[in-house]
């Protein structure tokens, strides 16, 4: 692309996204690690210090984060050996990349699905930024991840990657009828009967059939730290109480605990697009689903290695107690057109870790053994 083109409308590709790099649009204090950028999104590090603050808080438009970090530190922690961030908390922590975004291309952020799946709380915030996840178009400035383990102690360390930014131009969301049509041509929900018009709707699964009737789990208490970096290190039953249908298909959340459980239905995001799944809906009830929203081309792919693939779903009641039911809707998965063909897709070929998922907890932890 020469230098005096536009970008392209849509959300950006890994051959975009390493063509911001190339261009300064994307800073980085180290290069790029090999697996960093996804098909549609870039993992983003965290820097070499941290800092324990009072309170979360945006900057507004008056302040710098690091103004603002200033008046609220209790202390700073050094992440370049490693660091456990308690429960309970709220980190600051600089990221290794910075944006200096072209006038036409914005940005937003989601943690990353193994984030979601240990209930570390995870927002990108800028200077002068007015929301959390939200870099508007032409941003200039450093980044920052306010970080709030809620269940388990983590262990971090300068590089860990715990949140995810997408790049696009233009709002590139699909209208009702560009779902329908999508749905018709590349089959976006299998499995279910699932109406397709603004996104796909998906149901809660507490039957748990092909799984002996296991349909989730719930976090335990005052559990050992978890290194974020580590893959397949940790006993399921240390950290996690496993749930299964009794008979009733029906689950009652505590807003005290948290909970991994999974759609009823496969999705499959075709190579062509990308999708995001929605935040907190106030119309399906008082609780929140799924902290890591975004979900790449290829996932559920056939040639990827899928065939359709179930959201897994990091669930927490907010205020009281709240019934769940089997087939209940507990989520929106909404499609976006990408700015180019990709030329690589989620799946088995990047060593993606939840391609052809059904009830699966993050990569830290080992195979469930009942």
């Amino acid at each position: 692309m020469d230098k005096q083109e536009t970008w392209p409308q849509g959300v950006f590709t890994a051959r975009l996204i390493e063509l911001l790099h190339k261009r300064g649009a994307i800073a980085a204090a180290h290069p790029f690690d090999s697996d960093q950028v996804q098909p549609a999104s870039l993992d983003l590090r965290l820097g070499n210090v941290a800092y324990r603050v009072r309170s979360s808080f945006l900057p507004g438009p008056s302040h710098s984060v690091a103004e603002r970090i200033e008046a609220l530190k209790l202390h700073e922690i050094d992440l370049t050996r490693g660091a456990v961030l308690e429960r309970g908390c709220v980190y600051l922590v600089p990221l290794q990349e910075a944006l200096n975004l072209p006038d036409e291309v914005s940005a937003s952020a989601n943690p990353k699905s193994s984030t979601g799946r240990l209930d570390v709380f995870t927002r990108v915030i800028g200077d002068r930024a007015r929301g959390f996840d939200q870099m508007p178009a032409g941003y200039k400035g450093p980044l920052y991840l306010e970080v709030s383990p809620r269940t388990f102690p983590v262990l971090v360390r300068t590089g860990s990657r715990l949140s995810q930014m997408r790049f696009r131009r233009g709002d590139n969301r699909l209208t009702v009828a560009e779902h329908i049509a999508l749905h018709a041509s590349d089959t976006l929900v299998f499995d279910n009967a699932v109406p397709v018009g603004e996104g796909v709707a998906l149901s809660i699964d507490l039957k748990g059939a092909g799984r002996k009737g296991l349909v989730g789990f719930r976090s335990k208490r005052h559990t050992a730290v978890v290194d974020v970096d580590k893959k397949n290190a940790l006993d399921v039953h240390e950290f996690w109480e496993p749930l299964y249908n009794r008979g009733r298909e029906e689950l009652i959340l505590d807003p005290d605990e948290f909970y991994i459980l999974v759609s009823d239905e496969a999705v499959h995001v075709p190579p062509t697009h990308a999708a995001e799944m929605l935040p907190f809906d106030p119309l399906v009830g008082e609780f929140r689903v799924h902290y890591a929203g975004f979900f790449d081309p290829g996932f559920g792919h056939s040639s990827a290695g899928g065939t359709g693939s179930r959201a897994v779903l990091e669930v927490r009641s907010r205020e009281v107690p709240f019934l769940l039911g089997h087939g209940q809707t507990i989520g929106r998965l909404i499609y976006e057109r990408l700015a180019e063909a990709p030329d690589r897709l989620y799946g088995s070929a990047l060593g993606s870790n939840y391609q052809a998922q059904t009830l699966k907890l993050s990569k830290h932890f080992r195979p469930f053994i009942e």
